[in-house]
This record gives structure tokens, sequence and C-alpha cells, in this order.
């Protein structure tokens, strides 16, 4: 069994984590050659994303409250016995509906990952070291979205989109053994939480109210949108509209990891030296000057592969830097409902990233314009909730700290 404080457990947890991106970026590039496959349109093909995602926010409302009461690891070997078994649904799945009910399921299991490896971290390191701990495990998870796309792409050219599943099912085979006899516990028995639903939703409630969570979460969500919208509208709009290959489309997503890695990097280094609240203003500064060019360049007619890419690496350069100091920030306040707080997080970034990206499928005019304009908002959306809750939640915060130690 591991220790709580080991770097193997980060690892482990990081591993656990990365289901999440993996289920999610490794059939990017067979999105077009299963619309081929299974006889139906490229909306029928970006549903299966969105409702992974919608899947995946609906189940973050119950498994962290569950994993407050009955501890993250039973829950975590749920979820990825769910997901083995759905992903073979995929594989198998003889149409487009009985594909759509497989990334369903597959979400339902998936959402354990994130979820409670973010609560475990939380139950482990605390409100401030939490933030660091999240950024250097975001750059070790990176390899699986920069990899993802690439080992996609080798499986659909030799085995068909089929076998993307069956290596997805392998990876949380894999992944069950390690969870279950190598993971220790990270939450104590003194700190389990009710399930009972007036409980539940009083922790929900309680944390809808607070300033600080939702202003870091509508900060995170404003961000993974824009993220999501690449996700939806990039394949169709790189290999279908602009003709590059499934492997170049796997180099391509690679820079754009790289650029979330280097973000990450960033974040880990000057978390203490520039502190959370700068940094996440810092980081929603990038991420709209990187979306906003990507419209520009749109907006202007210029249609090519490097006017989507670059400036899509720079917009991930400020996911990188924001995603784990917002979840931190979100975190930092409620250590006694951890996974409930993690829930409701994930569950409002996904939910709102779920309906960015059926708009992106629905608005899809066959160039990268609609893709372009909501990467752009969902930048611009991360300033605003930065400057309209973060900064004077944080400041009242302090404000309120100062007046404390005078008295």
């Amino acid at each position: 069994m591991l220790r709580l404080t080991s770097p193997a457990t980060v690892v482990t947890l990081a591993a656990l984590t990365a289901l999440g991106p993996l289920a999610t970026d490794m059939y990017l590039p067979a999105m077009p050659a299963m619309a081929a496959a299974l006889d139906t349109g490229p909306d029928q093909v970006q549903l299966t994303l969105s409702l992974y995602m919608a899947g995946f926010a609906a189940a973050q409302l119950f498994c962290g409250p569950f994993s407050d009461r009955f501890g993250r690891k039973p829950v975590m070997i749920f979820g990825f016995s769910l997901f083995l078994v759905a992903s073979l649904l995929c594989a198998f799945a003889p149409s487009i509906e009985w594909l759509l009910a497989g990334r369903f399921l597959q979400a339902l299991g998936g959402a354990t990952g994130p979820v409670l490896g973010r609560a475990a971290v939380r139950d482990i390191y605390g409100p401030i070291e939490a933030g660091r701990i999240l950024s250097y495990m975001a750059s070790t998870m990176s390899l699986a979205p920069a990899l993802a796309p690439i080992v996609g792409a080798g499986l659909l050219v030799f085995f068909g989109w089929q076998s993307i599943f069956v290596l997805l099912a392998f990876y949380a085979a894999a992944m069950l053994p390690l969870l279950i006899l190598a993971l220790p516990e990270t939450l104590p028995p003194e700190r389990r939480q009710s399930i009972h639903p007036q409980a539940i939703l009083a922790n929900f409630r309680r944390l809808l109210g607070q300033r600080t969570f939702m202003g870091y979460t509508l900060t995170n969500a404003a961000a993974f949108s824009g993220l999501f919208a690449y996700l939806s509208g990039s394949s169709f709009v790189l290999i279908e509209f602009l003709g590059v290959s499934p492997f170049q489309y796997g180099l391509f997503f690679s820079l754009i990891v790289a650029g979330f890695f280097v973000g990450t990097l960033l974040s880990g280094r000057y978390s203490h030296r520039l502190g959370r609240e700068r940094l996440v203003g810092l980081a929603t500064l990038v991420c709209a000057a990187g979306g906003c060019l990507m419209a520009a360049l749109a907006l202007s007619g210029v249609f090519a592969a490097w006017a989507v890419v670059g400036p899509h690496v720079l917009f991930m350069v400020g996911v990188g830097v924001l995603m784990p100091q917002t979840m931190s920030g979100a975190l930092a306040p409620n250590p006694h409902c951890a996974g409930a707080a993690s829930s409701l997080f994930g569950f409002l970034q996904m939910t709102i990233a779920a309906v960015v990206g059926g708009a992106v499928a629905q608005l899809h005019d066959g160039t990268s314009l609609t893709m372009a304009i909501v990467v752009a908002l969902g930048g611009l959306l991360a300033v605003a909730s930065f400057l309209g809750l973060v900064r004077p939640a944080e400041r009242a915060m302090a404000l309120q700290q100062t007046q404390e130690l005078k008295h």
C-alpha cells in the first residue's frame, strides 16, 4: 500500500484522473470515419462528445457526496468497473444509438477518476499546497491528451475505430488492480458526511451561495467551454474542411497539449510567488487573447491550420495555469465537504461545456468560424467571471482576515 504523501500516490491519482481526457481525446481523429461507418451525420457523432460531458456532469453530483460518506476508494472502484463495461459496449455498438448509450455509461463511470482525484488531493494536502500539487498532477497527466489523439489515429488506420474503445477498456482493467491493491483511502472515518438528501442539498445550497466557490467555478467553466468548443469542432474543421490527415491532426493536438503542459508548469512554479488570485487573473487574459486572435483570423477569412492551432496553443497555456488554481480555489474553503464541492464544481463545468459543445455542433457552418467565435467568448467570459466574482471575493476575504488579526 502506498503512503498518502508519497510521489507514487500523486502519480497514481494522476493516472486515475487521466481516464477523463483519454475517453474524450483518443477518439477525436476517428469522428469523421465513425460518421461514415455508422451512416450518420457529423452532428450525431459530435453528440457523442456532448452526451459524454452531460453524463459526466450528472454523475459528479452523486459520486462526490457518496465518496464523502463511504470514502474515495470504493466509489472509484465502482466507477472504473462501469467504465470498462461501457467501453466494450461502445466498441461493439452496431448503430449510433448504441454508441450514444455506451458513451453516456462511460461518462457515469469515468467521472469518478477526475472528481475523486481532486478530492483526494484536497484530503491529503490541505487548501494551500493542493493548488501546487494539482498543477504538477496536471503536468504529469497532460501526457494522456498529448498522446491520445496520436494513438487514436494509429488505431484508426490499422485496426478501425472500434479498437480505440477496446484500448480504453484495457486501460480501465489495468487501473482497477492498482486502485484496489495500492491506493490508500484518503478520507478518514471521522470526516465522513451524511448522504441524506437534505444534507447533500444543504451542502450544494451553501456552495452555490458562496461567492468564492462560484467565482472560481464559473471562471473555470468559461475557459473549459472554450477548450470544449475546440474538442467538439476541431476534427471536422481540420480534417474535413482544411484537409489534414488524422495523423497530422494528432500531431497538431500534441501542440495544443504542449501549451497546456507549459501552463501547468508555470502554475506550479509561480503558485507561491504570485498567489492564486494573480495567477488566475493573468491566465484569463491569456485565454482571451488566444481566443480573440483565432476569431479575428476566421472573421478575416484566413482559413488555415496554423490560424486555428496557433491561437489555441496560446489559449491552452492560459487554461493550464487556470485549471489547477481554480480547482484549488473552489475547494479551499470547503474541507468538510470536499467531495460535494468537487462534484458541484465539475457538474457546473461539464454542464456548461456540454451546452457549448452542442451549440458548436448545431451551428457548424463548414468552416472554423463558429468554433473560433465560441473559443473567444469562453476566454472573454473567463475574464468577466474573474473580475466580477473572484477578485471581489478574495479582496473581501483578505479584508476580513486583516480585521480579525487586528482584534
